[in-house]
């Protein structure tokens, strides 16, 4: 195992350099920069090649290329053209504010997807089966933008309940425990839209991995044995039917700093994927490159969590 985890560590890095030149490239071919996006009308040509001068964006790319890869192994990801502050300060202020959301979204989503999901196939054509099913494609039909703005109509508009948006109520000062309940009752709508559209699939999912499941031999006989139908399905049908899911379980790793653009435009949620989309169309090339990265390093790392968690959960599994 150990040996394993080390090679695929070591192939991670071409990996990596690969990636950083397909993002640079790609930003260096989409026309315009952070100068022409400022949009600045009083801006003449002499001061535009000054600032180029200043932000490094009067060079070759292959120069700053290997400049930019020069400083970020050195850890330094380089200045946010429009925070005017480092990029790892940036993504510190906002990124920890897209997790919040994404983690208790992803823990409620498998929470009621497994057991949909396990009574769904328990009671396969039922009418709970037939329920579950029509919500399934309610979920997976629906785009978020809709589901969002339908909640706000009815939850914070209508009936009141909930605040249209923002992560706190402005001008609050009371302690610590009436923070933390402000900020839940502002994640509420956004917290509900995200596993709405994430317990969809993830239903289907282990709806299918249990009726394959429960169909084996060994569950037959767990049953033949006298076994109590409870054990029989959450210790040896479900125990099983989840080793599939093991490998969905490294992509969520780069959902819960990757931020959820529309929610948080939505929500006016100040999370990192609002802070990211506003980079792209201001050109701010600093944070954008860094934040691709270290997404990238995400994806890679939980690519190879599953791995060894699957190697883990089945013996038969060997890694190499």
């Amino acid at each position: 195992m150990k040996q394993y985890i080390i090679r695929r560590l070591l192939q991670i890095i071409p990996t990596l350099i690969g990636i950083s030149i397909l993002i640079f490239a790609i930003s260096a071919m989409v026309p315009g920069d952070y100068i022409t996006a400022v949009n600045n009308p009083t801006m003449t040509a002499e001061k535009a090649a000054q600032l180029r001068e200043i932000y490094g964006l009067d060079k070759p790319p292959v120069e700053r290329y290997l400049t930019w890869v020069g400083n970020m192994l050195k850890g330094n990801l380089g200045d946010s053209l429009v925070h005017k502050q480092p990029v790892t300060t940036v993504m510190g202020n906002y990124v920890w504010n897209s997790f919040f959301i994404a983690i208790f979204s992803l823990i409620l989503s498998w929470i009621i997807a497994i057991f949909a999901g396990v009574f769904s196939a328990k009671f396969q054509y039922s009418l709970f089966d037939k329920i579950v099913t029509l919500l399934i494609f309610l979920c997976m039909s629906l785009p978020s933008f809709f589901i969002g703005l339908l909640l706000i109509k009815i939850f914070a508009l209508d009936l009141g309940w909930f605040p249209v948006g923002s992560m706190k109520t402005s001008g609050m000062n009371g302690n610590t425990w009436e923070q933390l309940i402000d900020i839940a009752w502002h994640m509420f709508l956004p917290v509900t839209v995200l596993t709405m559209l994430s317990t969809g699939s993830l239903t289907r999912y282990f709806r299918t991995s249990m009726l394959e499941v429960i169909r084996q031999d060994y569950i037959r006989t767990a049953r033949a044995k006298g076994l109590k139908e409870r054990t029989v399905i959450f210790k040896h049908a479900l125990r099983n039917a989840m080793l599939p899911a093991i490998t969905l379980m490294g992509f969520e790793l780069p959902s819960l700093f990757g931020g959820a653009i529309i929610m948080e435009k939505i929500f006016i949620w100040p999370g990192i994927g609002q802070v990211y989309l506003e980079s792209i169309n201001m050109r701010d090339y600093p944070f954008m490159l860094g934040f691709t990265v270290f997404i990238s390093v995400l994806t890679l790392l939980g690519n190879l969590l599953s791995d060894v968690l699957y190697g883990t959960a089945d013996p038969r599994i060997r890694l190499k």
